[in-house]
């Protein structure tokens, strides 16, 4: 397929340090100094990403919130205007079309916005189940721009340049519109970090003053772009999904962990009798986080075993000081427990990180795993996600919290962790 540019192609081809094609065919940024200094600094201070490739599907009607209740797993008719809402899109045998949020402006307005990835499927999904509601779908994605503000200065930061709407009394997945100069968009409190932090919807042919306006007016609060290989690393610490690595029309909600999104007392919505038939007989497979004793990450797909159904032999050394002793080497087993779907350095725990489909009777925290790593088996282990910040206080803070600095916690950097994950899918 041809590459597709977002309205901030421009600045990006200028700007960063390579370009690279991800999901939907977009073109993404890798990074426009260090990731490792912008992973950082977004978890320190307040980093910008271009997520223009994600796909925004507006619906109006009559039929608009009856639409939402049939396709979305969550639900919709307890949403107030000016509210969002995570949820996902099921087939009839309980896959995964797209993670998602809902927009809601009125009972006859709300907006969806898809994964980059599957933006075209997702959208031609809602409008093929549009007909006959009442309800009239339109993709807007060509015409949105999407800059996210990420950080614990995003707040104060913002507060010196957004006009029409009060800050301090934007709670957590809240949306207003608003205004920055003459600009005039929607600023919605979420983002893919787990940090407090926004994003700004605002019309395609404003994007670059908007963008450049922030960068200028920003630089004060230590402002700067970060790239896809940041956002890996800030979305895997917090055990974020990210469609086609690690979702697809394969997998549940019950298997990605979003069962808590679910909503089986609606009656009736697509792919509710498949989720029924999952909860009762169970689960196979879970999506776990892992930690890996490694300095370069997995690659996606890259296998899990069971450290029960490994072989260990002992190999005598040919070369070095050790010459003519025997070290205790492994090798996987033939017995594949999972695989691994995402990794990269988390440079906030200070620690290499993956996440992967395992077996059940395997997933539980502490468990101790191999998995296969160009070729070597690497020790990993079975933890509790989110890797960082479990109580999710960052991403929820209150202004009065602005002036706080957290420092994120940090080994000192290898030269291969320096060197970052060169895999990406950007959700972007």
């Amino acid at each position: 397929m041809p590459e597709r540019r977002t309205p901030l192609y421009d600045f990006h081809l200028r700007s960063a340090r390579e370009m690279i094609k991800g999901g939907g065919d977009f073109m993404f940024p890798t990074s426009y100094t260090s990731p490792v200094e912008e992973h950082l600094n977004v978890r320190r201070n307040v980093g910008m990403q271009d997520l223009s490739t994600m796909g925004e599907v507006d619906i109006k009607g009559p039929g608009a919130e009856r639409l939402m209740r049939r396709l979305l797993v969550n639900e919709v008719n307890d949403m107030q205007p000016g509210q969002l809402r995570y949820s996902t899109m099921c087939n009839e045998d309980g896959g995964i079309v797209d993670d998602v949020t809902v927009y809601k402006f009125d009972d006859e307005h709300f907006m969806i916005v898809t994964s980059s990835g599957p933006r075209l499927k997702s959208y031609r999904w809602i409008s093929d189940h549009a007909e006959g509601t009442s309800a009239y779908v339109t993709d807007m994605t060509a015409a949105i721009a999407l800059p996210v503000i990420q950080g614990p200065r995003s707040r104060k930061f913002l507060k010196t340049v957004v006009e029409d709407v009060d800050l301090d009394a934007l709670k957590f997945f809240r949306f207003a519109p608003c205004r920055i100069g003459e600009v005039e968009l929607l600023i919605s409190r979420s983002g893919y970090t787990g940090e407090l932090g926004y994003e700004l919807y605002t019309s395609g042919d404003q994007a670059s003053v908007l963008w450049e306006h922030i960068l200028k007016t920003g630089a004060g609060f230590n402002l700067k772009p970060y790239g896809v290989l940041a956002m890996q690393g800030l979305r895997i610490e917090k055990s974020l999904p990210l469609y086609g690595p690690d979702i697809s029309e394969d997998d549940t909600p019950f298997h990605v962990g979003l069962s808590r999104w679910i909503h089986l007392e609606k009656r009736d919505f697509v792919g509710r009798e498949a989720l029924l038939r999952v909860q009762e007989r169970g689960l196979d497979r879970r999506w776990v986080g892992l930690t890996l004793e490694s300095e370069v990450p997995a690659a996606a797909g890259a296998k899990v075993y069971s450290i029960g159904d490994v072989a260990t032999f002992r190999e005598m050394m040919d070369t070095g000081a050790e010459t003519g002793e025997y070290e205790d080497s492994v090798m996987p087993g033939e017995r594949q427990i999972g695989r691994v779907t995402s990794s990269a350095m988390g440079h906030s725990v200070g620690k290499m990180l993956a996440m992967a489909y395992v077996n059940t009777a395997h997933s539980w925290p502490g468990a101790n795993l191999i998995v296969e790593i160009n070729g070597r088996p690497i020790a990993a282990k079975v933890s509790p996600t989110p890797f960082f910040d479990p109580e999710n206080a960052r991403l929820r803070s209150e202004p009065q919290d602005d002036d706080r600095r957290p420092e994120p916690a940090s080994r000192p950097l290898s030269p291969a962790s320096v060197s970052g994950n060169s895999r990406t899918n950007g959700k972007t």
